[in-house]
């Protein structure tokens, strides 16, 4: 924000009430002007028509400012033109107010007698001033708009964000349950001894998906009791030579993470790096967690093709990992994925805020 020119401040400022503006700038410089030209005093009718004079010749070089010399060089940054233009404009205006500005009152109201509050040197410090704090007060103006449209912005931007996490854990949610009850399913059409069991196990994941993670962050030791769960679900089956490996390094297990964000790489894992019955190669997942770091990595057999994470063969889960990385990790994770002809890896890396 500090960093913005005030060429920015001026295109995203697009309100500007002129009579509220106007009303309290000449409202303003009137009390202070007649508490000036009455010398401190009560004030008399002759310094009523003094001020309001003055204040009308002077509005001229302040209104050419506002809409001139302000959308025409300070606008676009041209600051040298716009302090020379400033200056002249002044200088033209002071000579003017002091060459005439007597002989018009004396000649609009003959009837009174109007002594000059104004010296040479008062006059150039009043026109300065003038123009000076008229300027400041417009950019303050245009500063308090811009500031406020920014914050219906970031509220905005704020509002989207978080429809837009609603949107990918609700693609989440019924994604996951899919593939669960196929696994009940399965279990039921070989009428397997452990169907009561993975219903249970089903209906804990389930209560965290629902309860636990309609959360901005959860602690990893509650990520990763899910993930086990989940493990523990998919032995029901699969029927592999060897388990699942799961080794951990983790300095704070209150270390705080997306909810879910690891579950889609664990599901791709079992999806398309396990043939019942078939694949001897074990699914490995390392998790290691130190200060502010964070890095899970996971292998498992390349069985087939689908293995490649393209967008058209990704599948919900995956693309909906990469959208939630780039909404709540922008610029703090890093995923890689690496495939040979046996091994398909994926690494993500997070930094969480110190």
């Amino acid at each position: 924000m500090s960093n913005l020119s005030i060429n920015q401040i001026f295109k995203t400022t697009t309100v500007h009430r002129p009579l509220l503006f106007h009303s309290v700038l000449w409202l303003l410089s009137f009390t202070v002007l007649i508490f000036v030209f009455s010398k401190g005093k009560r004030p008399v009718a002759i310094d009523f028509i003094y001020t309001v004079t003055f204040l009308l010749l002077i509005a001229i070089p302040v209104c050419l400012n506002f809409y001139w010399l302000i959308p025409k060089f300070l606008k676009k940054e041209k600051y040298i033109a716009y302090t020379f233009s400033l200056l002249i404009i002044g200088i033209i205006f002071g000579f003017l107010i002091y060459r005439y500005f007597q002989p018009l009152l004396d000649a609009i109201f003959p009837s009174y007698f109007f002594i000059s509050f104004l010296t040479n040197n008062n006059l150039i410090i009043v026109i300065a001033i003038f123009m000076v704090s008229t300027t400041l007060l417009k950019l303050g103006e245009d500063w308090f708009y811009f500031n406020s449209n920014q914050n219906k912005l970031l509220k905005l931007k704020s509002q989207q964000f978080e429809t837009q996490l609603s949107m990918l854990r609700s693609q989440i949610n019924p994604h996951f349950l899919f593939n669960s009850l196929n696994v009940i399913y399965a279990l039921a059409l070989e009428q397997h001894n452990d169907t009561t069991k993975a219903i249970v196990q089903l209906s804990d994941i389930l209560r965290y998906i629902i309860y636990e993670s309609d959360t901005k962050r959860i602690s990893l030791k509650e990520e990763l009791s899910l993930l086990r769960n989940y493990i523990a679900f998919q032995d029901y089956r699969t029927n592999t030579p060897v388990a699942t490996q799961v080794t951990t390094d983790i300095e704070n297990e209150n270390f705080h993470i997306y909810p879910m964000l690891l579950l889609p790489l664990l599901e791709n894992s079992y999806k398309h790096g396990i043939i019942s019955g078939e694949t001897k190669l074990p699914i490995k997942i390392s998790i290691k967690q130190k200060d502010n770091l964070f890095e899970f990595n996971i292998d498992n057999a390349n069985s087939d093709t689908k293995n490649a994470i393209d967008e058209k063969h990704s599948g919900v889960g995956l693309s909906n990992l990469k959208n939630n990385l780039n909404l709540v990790y922008p610029n703090q994770h890093d995923l890689t994925i690496n495939e040979t002809q046996d091994i398909f890896t994926v690494n993500l890396k997070l930094t969480n805020e110190i």
